[in-house]
């Protein structure tokens, strides 16, 4: 399967190409995934096959994979867009009628998440707020869109999220959201037209903490209770997005209110068709200093790639 990675080589220069999994890169001739989100699909479609058809011009093995997003690119996510989303939020919140209503409203509740920049991605350090109680990561399907809302790929998103702020008062949800370390994406972009179905796509959710999963969960695409076009259409409704956007779609897993993310914890998500997004736990805003760092020298991330481990013993099954 044909995959669109953004890298670094030791230098520090960065490139898009894409990966087919057999450990070389193709070069896409660009240093910018948002140059490439700012193409009609049918171009990015045949840029991407004439790069395919071409010998590999970089290893992997050399170079440092970053978060497929750059530029004026922006992160974005729905809420409350499957039935246990809807659930889960009535059961936290102070004010669950405003669930009720936007589940059922033909108006989606978005909300922005991140820049570029904040990103992290596979094998790098998620976090959770130090002033909440009840923190969750929150599996979702990315959408990447370019410039006109064109569906052009699929990414793993996971909207790391503070239960407890946002329970406490709806209207504190950009605190809940948004912060550092809050929100990480798988580390390629896979095109649209490698996924048949992205209406019936499994997504699992397993949390490890040594070496056993304390909680696990899946559900489907399938059960997403709004069209991904129609977010897409409320999102362009009133701005423009010169170098595309990425929407996570909402989640439909979210734990019980027992349930909280732990120093230490290793977060792993996949989504079939996509791969798997895997990330440990952090708490507090200084062990994210390191993405103003990466701005300008993208090897600093190499210090805070993690191995992967704690995926071996006993499972716990979230019901």
């Amino acid at each position: 399967m044909t995959r669109i990675v953004r890298f670094a080589d030791d230098n520090g220069s960065v490139r898009t190409g894409i990966s087919d999994g057999s450990g070389g890169i193709r070069s896409l001739g660009t240093p910018r995934v948002a140059d490439l989100l700012r193409l009609p699909l049918d171009r990015l479609r045949s840029l991407v096959e004439e790069a395919a058809g071409r010998r590999p011009d970089t290893d992997e093995d050399t170079v440092l994979i970053l978060p497929p997003v750059d530029g004026l690119t922006e992160l974005w996510a729905a809420g409350v867009t499957y039935e246990r989303s809807r659930e889960a939020r009535v059961e936290e919140s102070t004010e669950q009628s405003v669930y009720e209503r936007v589940y059922e409203a033909e108006r989606p509740e978005l909300f922005f998440k991140a820049l570029p920049w904040r990103l992290v991605t596979d094998g790098e350090p998620i976090a959770v707020r130090s002033d909440s109680e009840l923190n969750v990561p929150e599996p979702e399907l990315g959408l990447v869109l370019n410039r006109t809302g064109e569906t052009v790929g699929y990414l793993i998103v996971d909207d790391v999220s503070s239960r407890s702020i946002e329970g406490e008062n709806p209207l504190y949800l950009p605190q809940a959201k948004i912060y550092a370390g809050s929100a990480a994406v798988s580390s390629a972009i896979v095109p649209a037209w490698e996924i048949a179905a992205p209406d019936a796509l499994e997504i699992t959710l397993a949390v490890w903490r040594d070496e056993v999963a304390v909680y696990r969960a899946t559900t489907s695409t399938a059960a997403f209770h709004r069209s991904p076009q129609g977010l897409v259409e409320h999102l362009w409704g009133c701005q423009p997005f010169p170098d595309g956007a990425v929407l996570s779609t909402g989640t439909g897993i979210v734990p019980g209110l027992d349930f909280s993310l732990r120093a230490g914890d290793l977060v792993e998500t996949t989504v079939e068709g996509l791969g798997s997004l895997t990330n440990t736990v952090s708490v507090g805003q200084a062990g994210h200093d390191w993405l103003i760092d990466a701005l300008d020298r993208p090897q600093a991330r190499r210090a805070h790639r993690g191995s992967g481990g704690q995926r071996q013993g006993t499972s716990v099954v979230a019901k």
